[in-house]
């Protein structure tokens, strides 16, 4: 594979045309910026559920650490053990639901679990009789986004039996903002999680409820810890009106590149790819990059986004396909073999997102494993 100006050794085993890279300075930048608007003594977890956003969990996990990140926060026991199998050893706590016949697992793996049922509760005690080590926990509480955890009428009652059972390691209390770009909803959240905690002992217990946009928006709800997401990446959530980020900035992690396999002239009144949603109107100089809606990149983006080749950018045109894409490179000086951007530092994914009627956080998780992953600085 012909080499660009990045490192040597991001590449091999690469046999694409097309790859991710994720740039892990801008990473490391992201994270300082985030530690900035967090109060000293707060820890700060990193959201690296579904490999990262996308961006790869095991590789972006050890520059998050290395630049002041306390905690990592997944959805699932597998993402979990995913990353102890990559000898990342720091605290790991599951967001999701696990299932009771994991239990055992996240035991002997030191994995910290997110629980909220008696189910919950039972399982510990098995896992604990099995293998003698309690069960590390935080404990979930409903406050609104009505999805997982312990509702808000039980939840006193749960937390003091959980902290009376002594085959459990009751380690925080958390909960999730459902619509933290909504002052008067977050605000009522906030009122309820509040009510819980003024009713238990809480001493020796974490307690977070912020997440990125959290972070951004309500600096006195920052507790003992808050859970950075999308904003590591370099992406902005929706936050309120009232939000005020002067000199705040974050750089998109990741970029999407790929080679120009073909490069041909089409002529006038000629149309390209499924269906012809492109006709020429002069005759238009071609190029094919093997990037295609299998990789992730939505086909609703057909004839509405930009790549960039030379410091130029370039139209895609026609419909996208399943392995490949056209861009309109009339009057720019290239080759096969030349590098197309599709996505980077001037070609936000926020625009694929607003184009398609969707969010950034979707947009990453598509671009899909048969995309190679390259790091670099």
């Amino acid at each position: 594979m012909k080499m660009t100006k990045t490192s040597r050794q991001s590449y091999i085993n690469v046999h694409r045309d097309a790859w991710v890279e994720v740039n892990l300075e801008y990473l490391a930048q992201n994270v300082k910026a985030i530690k900035k608007l967090v109060k000293k003594g707060v820890k700060l977890l990193a959201v690296v559920k579904a490999d990262a956003y996308g961006h790869g969990a095991v590789m972006v996990a050890q520059t998050m650490l290395a630049s002041g990140v306390d905690m990592l926060g997944v959805a699932s026991i597998d993402e979990g053990l995913n990353l102890r199998d990559a000898n990342i050893s720091c605290d790991i706590l599951v967001l999701g639901a696990v299932p009771v016949w994991a239990f055992e697992s996240a035991v002997e793996n030191e994995i910290t679990l997110s629980i909220f049922s008696q189910e919950h509760i039972l399982a510990a005690k098995q896992a604990f009789e099995r293998t003698g080590k309690k069960v590390k926990a935080h404990i979930k509480i409903d406050t609104g986004m009505n999805r997982i955890g312990v509702g808000m009428q039980e939840a006193v009652d749960f937390i003091k039996s959980v902290q009376s059972a002594e085959f459990i390691d009751l380690q925080g209390v958390f909960s999730h903002l459902a619509c933290a770009e909504d002052e008067k909803e977050t605000q009522e959240q906030f009122k309820k999680f509040d009510e819980i905690i003024s009713n238990i002992d809480t001493k020796n217990l974490t307690l977070h409820i912020l997440n990125t946009a959290g972070i951004m928006s309500y600096p006195n709800y920052q507790f003992g810890m808050v859970r950075a997401g999308i904003g590591l990446y370099g992406l902005m959530p929706d936050l309120p009106p009232s939000a005020t980020l002067s000199q705040f900035v974050l750089k998109q992690v990741i970029a999407l590149k790929g080679r120009i396999t073909r490069i041909h002239t089409m002529p006038k009144d000629e149309g390209i790819s499924y269906g012809h949603t492109f006709v020429a109107n002069a005759d238009t100089k071609v190029a094919t990059v093997p990037i295609g809606y299998a990789d992730g990149v939505p086909r609703a983006l057909s004839n509405k986004i930009y790549g960039e080749i030379n410091g130029k950018k370039v139209k895609q045109i026609g419909n996208i396909t399943m392995d490949q894409m056209m861009f309109d490179i009339t009057g720019v000086d290239s080759q096969e073999g030349d590098v197309i951007e599709v996505l980077g530092d001037n070609l936000p994914i926020d625009e694929w997102a607003n184009i398609v009627g969707t969010i950034n956080y979707e947009l990453t998780c598509r671009l899909k494993v048969r995309l190679p992953r390259v790091y670099t600085r």
